[in-house]
């Protein structure tokens, strides 16, 4: 039993006529015609259009002149092409989203030990979470005056808790604390190993324990932080503490007073320093961690120990007096 051909499909395209086909085409370009019998063999020609049955006796085959037929293969070509383009636009849409999820993935495997944390939650989590693997240290850096007390109360168990495994616990504040009666109380129900101190300006936020994992903002509101792991960041934020701390003011839990000399406070020779370099009022009150009121009440009494009677007058009698060159 034979097998018909043409219900086979065709290892070649147009562009690549079998020699058995491409000799029948030939013929029949040559005789006007040939049978169906003799297109058995080719079904290819019949297919591509290169033959078509004579419609006066369909026994025959008639060839498409060269002319007509090669336009025609091109735009089957053509059609082809476009349609593999849009498969093309199919895939690539359909593994954009697939290969970025896989960069962000692969980056994050490479940047375990710097990771962003968004919102205050995720902030606060992670910090509880790093103090409860902690050892032996946690050091803080507290801008912008004393913290509220909702966060201080808040932040007293957990503190309590790191204090009683026998860990220590430092924390570097703005002078403006000194004066927070919250903030005071917070740490007089501390039980353990904690030391408060003071200076006229601090880093932004940071948290760090052990020498493990260091947290900072990552954002000006602080809506978002970075987590980091890396050894060597983690030890220079460490740096960084350990010399603000010994330049800083004892508070607790044995208060050290700030040197006035002259009649001229710690504070007020600081509000001096940023009046030197141009600031505006809210700008020394940011900088100091104040509010606008308590830097224009320090402002009003530096003018008055010095004697000025307007801010271009006290900025040069600030320069004059030599409040500057004191130590403190």
């Amino acid at each position: 039993m034979t097998t018909d051909p043409r219900r086979h499909p065709h290892p070649h395209g147009p562009d690549e006529l079998c020699a058995e086909g491409s000799a029948l085409y030939t013929r029949a370009l040559r005789e006007g015609r040939v049978t169906q019998r003799d297109a058995d063999s080719t079904p290819c020609l019949i297919d591509f259009g290169l033959l078509h049955p004579d419609v006066e006796d369909m026994r025959w085959l008639r060839p498409t002149a060269p002319a007509i037929a090669l336009p025609q293969l091109l735009r089957g070509i053509e059609d082809r092409i476009a349609q593999q383009r849009r498969r093309e636009e199919r895939l690539t849409a359909m593994f954009e989203p697939l290969m970025a999820l896989d960069a962000r993935q692969t980056v994050g495997a490479e940047h375990q030990d710097i990771t962003v944390l968004d919102g205050f939650d995720r902030i606060n989590d992670a910090i509880t979470r790093a103090t409860a693997d902690a050892a032996h240290e946690l050091r803080t850096v507290q801008p912008g005056g004393a913290r509220s007390p909702e966060i201080l109360a808040d932040a007293l168990p957990r503190e309590q808790e790191f204090l009683s495994r026998g860990c220590r616990m430092r924390t570097l504040y703005q002078h403006t604390t000194r004066h927070s009666l919250p903030a005071l109380a917070h740490y007089e129900q501390l039980d353990g190993d904690v030391e408060v101190r003071t200076l006229n300006e601090v880093t932004e936020r940071m948290v760090v324990l052990d020498h493990a994992v260091a947290f900072i903002p990552a954002s000006k509101d602080r809506t978002a932080a970075l987590e980091i792991r890396q050894p060597a960041i983690v030890d220079y934020l460490i740096t960084t503490f350990e010399r603000l701390w010994r330049l800083a003011t004892p508070m607790y839990p044995h208060a050290a007073q700030l040197p006035a000399e002259n009649g001229v406070t710690t504070r007020q020779r600081a509000i001096a320093e940023l009046l030197i370099e141009g600031l505006t009022d809210t700008e020394i009150a940011e900088r100091l961690g104040m509010n606008v009121r308590t830097a224009r009440e320090h402002i009003a009494k530096l003018a008055a120990i010095l004697g000025s009677n307007s801010r271009a007058q006290l900025g040069y009698l600030i320069g004059q007096s030599g409040i500057l060159n004191q130590n403190h």
